[in-house]
C-alpha cells in the first residue's frame, strides 16, 4: 500500500560553480545562475509505502507525517535562500535533483526502516524529479 502528502515551499536559489567564469555559469545554468537568484514554489510529494498495520489501519499515521515533512523540510526551505541559509547546500548546487535528494535523505532519517519512500519534486508546473535512494 502506497500512501502520500503533498507539501508546498517557496524558495530562492541560483545554480552556479564559483571556480567556474559567469560566462561558463551561463552557459551551463543559463537564467539559473542570475547572481541575485531566483525563486520557484516548489511542490514536494512524498510517497510512503508499506504494510497496512493491523491495529491501526495506516501504513503512517498521516498526521505524523505531515509534521516530519514540516520539520525537516517546509521549517528549514520555506522562503529561504537554499544557497545561503541552507547547510545542505552550502556545497552542493541546489538543482531540483539535490533538492529531491536532500529531502528523501532528511525524511528517511525520520521514518520506520521498514517503509519504503519516494519523494517527487515539482520545480514548475513542467519540471518534475523523483527520487526513492
Amino acid at each position: 500500500m502506497k500512501v502520500g502528502r503533498r507539501e508546498s515551499f517557496n524558495a530562492a536559489h541560483r545554480l552556479f560553480k564559483p571556480e567556474w567564469s559567469d560566462e561558463k555559469n551561463l552557459a551551463v545554468f543559463g537564467k539559473c545562475s542570475n547572481p541575485n537568484y531566483h525563486g520557484h514554489n516548489y511542490v514536494l510529494e512524498t510517497w510512503v509505502e508499506g504494510p497496512i498495520d493491523p491495529e491501526t489501519g495506516f501504513v503512517i499515521d498521516l498526521k505524523e507525517l505531515k509534521s516530519i515533512i514540516r520539520e525537516e523540510i517546509s521549517d528549514k526551505f520555506d522562503h529561504r535562500n537554499l544557497n545561503l541559509d541552507v547547510a545542505e547546500f552550502k556545497e552542493r548546487i541546489p538543482t531540483a535533483e539535490n533538492i529531491a535528494v536532500v529531502a528523501w535523505n532528511l525524511l528517511r532519517a525520520r521514518l520506520p526502516q521498514h517503509l519504503h519512500l519516494k519523494v517527487r519534486l515539482w520545480e514548475t508546473e513542467n519540471n518534475i524529479v523523483e527520487y526513492e535512494g
